[in-house]
């Protein structure tokens, strides 16, 4: 069995968790609220600037060229899709970028943000990794789940669209097999490590899209 196949399998009832979420049942129906999906893309476009530096240190502590090039253009795609796809939906549901950039990161964007980014500052390399890799994976999961069973002329179908398409689930393809490279020569302590943060991170996923749902605000 592959790392990656064993930390899914580990985690997969999480993984179900998250997907037979509130959230993400409403999603697929069409039936979110729009006030609940404006919270979730104004956190998500916040979240994506936090990943994409993450993705950029990812590249800087990579351990050969290849995949410096494809951390270095993941940083630079959740960039674009943060200036693409969330200018696009933000403006469909009345968000001017004046109030995008007055509404702050809600507690677990903060919570989620600055995890990744202390993650790859300061785990070694395969770590680092393993943090992000619930954002790549269960987003490729949830997508494609959402796709098979969306209702018809679903509101959210953009988002459905990206995330449940072939471009990111090859992206997401990519991500695995580099990390099942780093993990064949990893030692016992660091699988450890890599196991512990991408289930970290997974809970934080379920807290993200949790906290959208419920529209979270700082409490003081």
């Amino acid at each position: 069995m592959s790392f990656t196949a064993e930390i899914w399998a580990a985690n997969v009832a999480l993984y179900e968790t998250i997907r037979t979420m509130p959230f993400n049942q409403e999603l697929a129906a069409g039936t979110l609220s729009e006030e609940r999906f404006r919270h979730y893309m104004i956190q998500d476009a916040h979240y994506l600037i936090a990943f994409g530096r993450a993705l950029a240190i990812a590249a800087a502590k990579a351990d050969n060229t290849d995949e410096i090039v494809q951390f270095a253009i993941g940083a630079q795609t959740a960039v674009v899709v943060e200036r693409s796809l969330h200018a696009n939906f933000l403006d469909q549901f009345g968000v001017s970028p004046s109030t995008f950039a007055a509404t702050p990161l809600s507690p677990a964007t903060h919570h989620y943000t600055s995890y990744i980014v202390a993650n790859a500052w300061g785990a070694p390399y395969p770590v680092v990794l393993a943090g992000m890799l619930p954002c790549f994976w269960i987003y490729a999961e949830i997508g494609c789940d959402i796709v098979q069973r969306a209702a018809p002329n679903n509101r959210y179908q953009s988002w459905i669209d990206t995330y449940g398409g072939e471009e990111f689930n090859a992206a997401v393809r990519a991500v695995i097999a580099t990390i099942d490279r780093v993990a064949a020569s990893a030692s016992a302590e660091t699988l450890q490590q890599m196991h512990a943060a991408y289930t970290y991170a997974a809970k934080l996923e379920w807290m993200f899209w949790d906290s959208a749902y419920r529209l979270e605000a700082w409490p003081v």
